[in-house]
C-alpha cells in the first residue's frame, strides 16, 4: 500500500512539473490517449491561431485512473481518447462535465456526441471485413450477419471479443437485430473462428496473408497504416475491403473523441480548443494523419481513404451502443468467444 501511495504521489508531482504554471491564463492542459504524432499538428495549428499554449500528457493507459486520483486538484482540462469506450468510462465515473456549445453541436452529428454534452466524437473509423483476394469471391460476403454462415467455419480471425472495438460492434448488433438474434449470430461467428482470438486488428490481416484464415474484422484506418509500412504492405495487398450492410443499416462506425474534465481549471480555453478540433481545418488534419473519416459534414477524408470508396455509415447513436455494451460483454462470456 505504501509503495502504491508513493507511486501516486510521484505521478502527481510529475504532472505538476510537466504542466508548470498550468493554471495561468492562456493555456489548456490535455490528457491524451492518442499518440503525440497524431495530435501535435493540430495543437500547433491551434496555438498559432489562438495564441493559447497547449500542455499535453500522453499515455497508452492509466489516464482515467490518474483523473480519479487527482480529483478536484487535477490540472487536466481535456481528455482525448482513441475510442468511444474510454470517453464513456470517464463519464460514468463522473470525471467529465457538460459543454453547451453551438459550434460543437453544429459540427458534430447528434449520434456521435453525448446527449448531455459530456463527450464528443472527433474522427470516425469503419469496422470492416477484410477478405482474402485469392480465396473469397467478390460479393460472397455483404453483411456482418453473413459471418455466422457455417460455410465460413474455420475461416475467420478476430481480436478478443472483449476488446472495445468488438464490444461496440456486438452492441450494435443487439440494437440492429435484438438480443436473441445477436446472441445467435455471435455463437455462429464464434463457431467460424479459425483460432482463439488474439492480437490486434493488423494481426488478423496478417493471418489472412499467411493463409491461417480467409476473413478478418478490423478498423478501416489499419489499412492506411499497413499500406504506409514497408513491412506490412503485403498484408494489406492480400485483402479486399468490405463495407458491410450497404443494402440496409450501413457499416458500423467507431470514434475517437474528447471530453471536458469536471475539474477543468481553464474551461474557457478548453472549450475553444474543443471547438477548434471540430472545425474544418482540424478535422482535415486529424483525419489525414491517422487515415480516419472526419465527423464534420463536408470535410473530405484523405485521398487514400477516399480511394477505398464511398459507403453508407450506420447512424446508430453511440449513447445507445454504450447502453448495450454490458449486454455485449455478457454475450461474449456466454458463448465462450475468447476461449
Amino acid at each position: 500500500m505504501l509503495k502504491t501511495l508513493s507511486k501516486i504521489a510521484f505521478t502527481l508531482t510529475l504532472t505538476a512539473v510537466a504542466f508548470g504554471s498550468a493554471q495561468a491564463g492562456g493555456e489548456v492542459n490535455i490528457y491524451s490517449f492518442r499518440q503525440e504524432i497524431l495530435i501535435k499538428p493540430l495543437l500547433d495549428a491551434f496555438e498559432k491561431n489562438s495564441g493559447i499554449k497547449t500542455n499535453v500528457v500522453f499515455a497508452k493507459k492509466g489516464l482515467i485512473q490518474r483523473l480519479v486520483q487527482e480529483g478536484a486538484n487535477s490540472p487536466a482540462d481535456i481528455l482525448l481518447t482513441s475510442g468511444a469506450a474510454k470517453l464513456m468510462n470517464a463519464t460514468r465515473k463522473g470525471l467529465t462535465q457538460a459543454v453547451n456549445s453551438d459550434i460543437l453541436n453544429a459540427n458534430i452529428p447528434a449520434n456521435l456526441r453525448d446527449p448531455d454534452g459530456k463527450w464528443f466524437g472527433l474522427t470516425q473509423r469503419a469496422r470492416l471485413i477484410y477478405a482474402s483476394k485469392d480465396r473469397i469471391a467478390e460479393g460472397e460476403i455483404k453483411d456482418y450477419e453473413d459471418l455466422a454462415n457455417p460455410k465460413w467455419k474455420g475461416k475467420i480471425c478476430t481480436r478478443s471479443g472483449s476488446h472495445a472495438y468488438n464490444n461496440a460492434l456486438f452492441a450494435s448488433m443487439i440494437l440492429a437485430n435484438d438480443e436473441a438474434k445477436a446472441l445467435t449470430w455471435l455463437k455462429g461467428l464464434k463457431a467460424n473462428l479459425a483460432r482463439k482470438p488474439s492480437g490486434n486488428d493488423r494481426a488478423q490481416v496478417k493471418a489472412v496473408w499467411q493463409g491461417e484464415c480467409d476473413i478478418a474484422i478490423g478498423n478501416s484506418y489499419y489499412m492506411g497504416k499497413m499500406l504506409t509500412n514497408k513491412d506490412q504492405i503485403a498484408w494489406a495487398q492480400s485483402v479486399n475491403l468490405i463495407f458491410p450492410n450497404q443494402d440496409n443499416r450501413g457499416t458500423h462506425m467507431n470514434i475517437s473523441g474528447m471530453s471536458l474534465t469536471k475539474s477543468s481549471p481553464n474551461k474557457a480555453n478548453a472549450i475553444k480548443l474543443m471547438e477548434f478540433l471540430s472545425g474544418d481545418m482540424a478535422q482535415e488534419i486529424y483525419a489525414k494523419v491517422n487515415f480516419e473519416y472526419p465527423v464534420k459534414s463536408g470535410v473530405k477524408p484523405s485521398k487514400m481513404v477516399a480511394s477505398w470508396g464511398k459507403f453508407k455509415a450506420d447512424k446508430q447513436s453511440f449513447a445507445a451502443i454504450e447502453a448495450n455494451s454490458s449486454m455485449a460483454s455478457k454475450m461474449v462470456d456466454k458463448v465462450g468467444y475468447n476461449e
